[in-house]
């Protein structure tokens, strides 16, 4: 299934969970804050800006938002927060579609690099985000840290979470660097909703390459957007890569 599937209309009716998941103050304060802060008073590009979860509370801090977007759907439901006027959306693919202007700041949040299923797209979109900032701009991307030590030889799959009314497993395939994720949720019936979103993760240092092969250094990467030292058990990462200044 392409990807531009998954997130069709019903995905984006439900993606949105106010106050709770990652739309909780805890999660999303954090985000939008240092955002703010790495765009230095210049404008900011979202790469899969979905509903605008994090778009949204960023313009209202006052910083221009764009955005790139695979699914019609997602930016339908984003216009229930914000004209075209507030954040302009271009749809198409993060890895090869261009929006207008130049920026201090393309951003890809929650893991979606790994959206793109190949090495060769996600190198593309690395290129890309340099394609859209100015001398000294910067990309930020928040991405997990594959959990490989979780899995014990010959057993494929993982429970990542187990609460009331719904389950998360991950089923591996560490040759091509895949991972499907099987969300399931309950109703309090027998029957069970099964939503599967597939990915291919990246280790921080070939994250690394790609944004070498791109013409950006690593500035700083820590474990979360609140700048929690990224250790050898860190489960996830801020990365902030930035292009040369200007001679």
């Amino acid at each position: 299934m392409e990807q531009g599937d998954i997130w069709d209309a019903d995905v984006a009716l439900r993606y949105d969970t106010p106050g709770t998941g990652m739309f909780a103050p805890e999660v999303l304060g954090p985000t939008v804050d240092r955002l703010a802060r790495l765009a230095e008073g210049g404008a900011a590009l979202e790469f899969a800006i979905g509903t605008g979860r994090v778009a949204v509370p960023l313009a209202g801090r006052g910083v221009p938002v764009a955005g790139i977007e695979l699914s019609p759907s997602m930016v339908e439901r984003l216009r229930t927060k914000a004209d075209e006027a507030t954040i302009p959306v271009i749809i198409g693919d993060m890895a090869t579609t261009t929006a207008p202007g130049e920026y201090t700041l393309v951003y890809l949040v929650y893991n979606t690099i790994a959206n793109l299923l190949t090495q060769a797209e996600q190198v593309a979109c690395f290129r890309n985000a340099a394609r859209h900032l100015g001398p000294g701009g910067r990309f930020v991307v928040e991405l997990w840290v594959p959990e490989l030590r979780k899995l014990p030889p010959g057993q494929p799959a993982v429970v990542c979470r187990s609460d009331p009314g719904y389950i998360l497993l991950d089923t591996y395939d560490t040759l091509r660097q895949h991972v499907v994720s099987h969300h399931f949720h309950f109703d309090g019936t027998r029957q069970a909703e099964l939503f599967r979103t597939p990915h291919r993760y990246v280790w921080p240092a070939e994250l690394d390459l790609m944004a070498q092969l791109a013409g950006f250094e690593l500035e700083s990467r820590h474990a979360d957007w609140d700048g929690t030292a990224f250790t050898a058990e860190s489960r996830s990462h801020v990365s902030v890569y930035r292009l040369p200044p200007s001679p």
